[in-house]
């Protein structure tokens, strides 16, 4: 369980009436409240496709992991009861904390390929009523999550989790390796003493989960103040494994980084912080990170990072996904997330759930502040919606700014936009990662009170003037067609003869 400092958010729009300060209206929630619950959403399919979906999640008092399906692809979900410590004999011990979901693509020591495995924490009071001790248990389902069996232990802890000293555990994430053998990753405050105040590191199975080998280190940064925390790793369609987590107390607080491994345990030196995750013009999701990998939005597929917060000037009540399409090289863009969380609480949105259906749209699922009671955690609501991912556009606040600044505004697609500078003293270049051939380039601006077209340049070549319409909401759209080259292309926005806004770049076969 990671202890996060609490940010003051800052109000960027003051509306003035009559002399005083209102306060501005706060964003709108879009998403359907399911049930409350704290935190740690985690969803699997639980048949070959993704009509039938199982969820858990994090939920207050002692009655275990809740447990909910969906046979309709999300859209409507019911209550099929709570997965129970099955270990320990003690009313002060429970399955309650970090619960991750995931079906078995193959076979692994004994259960066969379609298993469903739940980790969890387990944790155990003391005689105050206090946490004190954690225990990192495996369970499998061979009847679609009817029923549950205890497989395992991954690993033990103990102590309070606010003491400084503590030895606890956290945060499985189970993959099945393609040799069958099972590999759990987690967190781990046992090194202290090594001079790692929070490491990541995995352990290897070969029964199904039942007995579990040598503890191995991921990411351990040397000091004794950094946290590497929260592991969680997707498989890429190049056969690599991608593994992000969040990084407190480092030089920027809670960025997320990314780490990469040809077979899943060799991660490189664990003193090495891998690869921060950030857009170019630096905005960087923070804390809590959930990567996954989908085969669409180019040839290498994209890889998708949910987080609780932002920084570097992202939106910091984490309504935002960052996706790369280029296997995590160069810089990552913004999409708005399908449910758009109230913000309140530095804990609604630890881990989140993101599927792709039938139909092409993602399912998300993630927790939200209460309206109620916005900084209690245990208030939290667990929201769901499904929407369409645009992976061809690429947000103008992220692209690397030269004469320009970003400013919110509702009516733009991520809720921020891009003012340009005029003529060549505004630039926004956007790093594309694309396939050869030709394209449809379309910006979306906006005149600011004078009349003006922005410019284009791809890979250093001036195009020519393209059309324009006009666009709802006061906007218009640019549009022309090029040749891009494969893989990596530069496509410039410049100033036109007076300030601009820009929206969003949109890069179409």
């Amino acid at each position: 369980m990671m202890s996060f400092k609490r940010h003051a958010l800052a109000l960027a729009l003051l509306s003035v009436t009559t002399g005083a300060c209102a306060a501005p209206a706060m964003p709108e929630v879009v998403g359907t409240h399911l049930a409350d619950g704290s935190g740690y959403v985690t969803v699997t399919p639980i048949g070959e496709g993704t009509d039938r979906l199982l969820m858990a999640f994090e939920q207050k008092g002692m009655a275990g992991i809740a447990l909910w399906r969906s046979d309709d692809g999300g859209d409507h979900w019911q209550s099929v009861g709570n997965v129970t410590d099955q270990v320990h004999k003690d009313p002060a011990w429970q399955l309650r904390w970090q619960p991750h979901l995931m079906r078995m693509p193959r076979a692994s020591g004994g259960l066969p390929a379609g298993t469903l495995i739940l980790s969890a924490n387990a944790t155990g009071n003391n005689a105050e009523g206090r946490v004190s001790s954690e225990d990192l248990q495996v369970y499998a389902s061979t009847d679609q999550g009817a029923t549950w069996h205890y497989r395992g232990s991954v690993i033990r802890g103990g102590g309070k989790p606010e003491d400084k000293d503590n030895k606890g555990v956290w945060e499985t994430n189970i993959h099945i390796l393609d040799d069958g053998r099972m590999v759990a990753y987690y967190s781990t405050e046992q090194h202290k003493a090594e001079g790692y105040n929070q490491a990541l590191g995995h352990k290897l199975s070969t029964d199904g989960g039942k007995t579990w080998g040598n503890e191995v280190l991921d990411v351990a940064i040397p000091g004794g103040v950094e946290r590497p925390g929260m592991a969680v790793v997707t498989r890429l369609g190049d056969g690599r494994y991608a593994m992000t987590y969040e990084n407190i107390d480092g030089p920027n607080n809670g960025q997320v980084h990314i780490k990469f491994s040809r077979d899943g345990l060799d991660w490189g030196d664990p003193q090495r912080h891998g690869l921060p995750v950030a857009t170019a013009s630096g905005a960087w999701p923070s804390a809590c990170p959930v990567v996954q990998w989908f085969p669409i939005g180019g040839p290498e597929g994209t890889l998708v990072i949910s987080a609780e917060r932002a920084g570097g000037g992202g939106d910091e009540g984490g309504r935002s996904l960052y996706w790369n399409n280029a296997s995590g090289r160069g810089p990552w863009w913004e999409a708005p997330a399908p449910v758009q969380k109230r913000t309140g609480n530095i804990h609604a949105g630890w881990t989140q759930a993101l599927i792709r259906r039938a139909d092409g749209r993602f399912l998300h699922v993630t927790t939200s502040s209460s309206p109620t009671e916005p900084t209690s955690e245990w208030a939290n609501e667990v929201l769901y919606q499904s929407a369409a991912l645009d992976f061809e556009r690429f947000e103008a606040e992220d692209a690397a700014r030269e004469g320009s600044v970003a400013i919110p505004d509702p009516k733009a697609s991520n809720g921020r936009k891009a003012r340009l500078g005029a003529g060549r003293d505004g630039r926004l270049t956007f790093d594309v990662n694309t396939g050869a051939g030709e394209r449809t380039l379309r910006v979306r601006f906006q005149t600011v009170g004078l009349p003006g077209v922005p410019a284009l340049a791809v890979n250093g070549a001036r195009q020519p003037a393209g059309t324009v319409r006009d666009d709802h909401d006061g906007w218009s759209m640019l549009e022309t067609r090029v040749k891009l080259l494969p893989g990596s292309n530069t496509i410039d926005i410049d100033g036109g003869a007076h300030v601009l806004d820009i929206d969003f770049l949109q890069v179409s076969p």
